[in-house]
């Protein structure tokens, strides 16, 4: 959990109460107050939300890489040696094609 979804959180709550007491006592502007920082908040706690997930995707995405990374290099040393082994056979078969 980031520091926009606590923030959004805590505005979420704070808004609920100033919601309430704005009711209570009768004060429409703190009322109001109250529910504007309830859309605040959820907008807030959305955002980090989003963020965290982008966070976890960009993660993941990372951690791929650098398997396929590993994958790639595996394949063109295999490719190498395999090239080698095949030319030193065709190497060591003619040489002693020749010495025959």
């Amino acid at each position: 959990m980031n520091r926009d979804t606590m923030e959004g959180k805590f505005d979420q709550a704070k808004g609920k109460a100033k919601q309430a007491i704005g009711e209570a006592v009768g004060s429409d502007r703190m009322a109001n107050s109250g529910t504007a920082d309830q859309v605040k908040g959820a907008a807030k706690e959305a955002w980090g939300n989003t963020k965290d997930a982008a966070r976890a995707a960009a993660d993941d995405a990372k951690k791929r890489s650098a398997e396929h990374k590993h994958d790639v290099r595996e394949k063109i040393a295999s490719t190498a040696q395999n090239a080698k082994d095949d030319i030193n056979e065709r190497a060591t078969a003619a040489k002693y094609r020749k010495s025959a």
